[in-house]
């Protein structure tokens, strides 16, 4: 049967593991360290140019402008096109009809 103290020994080093258990590596951070771009003081992290060189685009540029730009066309008139649904304009509507039928002018 262990002693006393050794028992204690045990218990202190299982309670310092579990202490210390956060401070072990961490798999949801893939790897050690902030992995994320550093500021560089550049617009959008780019070097400016030298003069006379044009900026080259990048393969996805393209897409998100037509995606981008022609999602707000196509909402627009969408919006532009959409069948009146309030109230009020119902309201006139009916009055108008109701007139009509008992044989007032509107």
């Amino acid at each position: 049967m262990p002693s006393l103290s050794s028992l204690r020994t045990l218990q202190r080093q299982a309670f310092s593991a579990r202490i210390a258990a956060p401070s072990c590596r961490r798999y949801a951070s893939h790897g050690s360290g902030p992995h994320y771009n550093e500021p560089t003081g550049y617009l959008f992290g780019e070097k400016p140019l030298p003069p006379g060189q044009k900026r080259k685009k990048e393969a996805w540029e393209n897409v998100w402008y037509v995606g981008m730009y022609g999602s707000m066309l196509v909402a627009a008139v969408l919006l532009y096109y959409k069948p009146d649904t309030s109230i009020n304009s119902w309201a006139l509507q009916e009055a108008k009809a109701r007139m009509e039928a008992r044989g007032e002018k509107p």
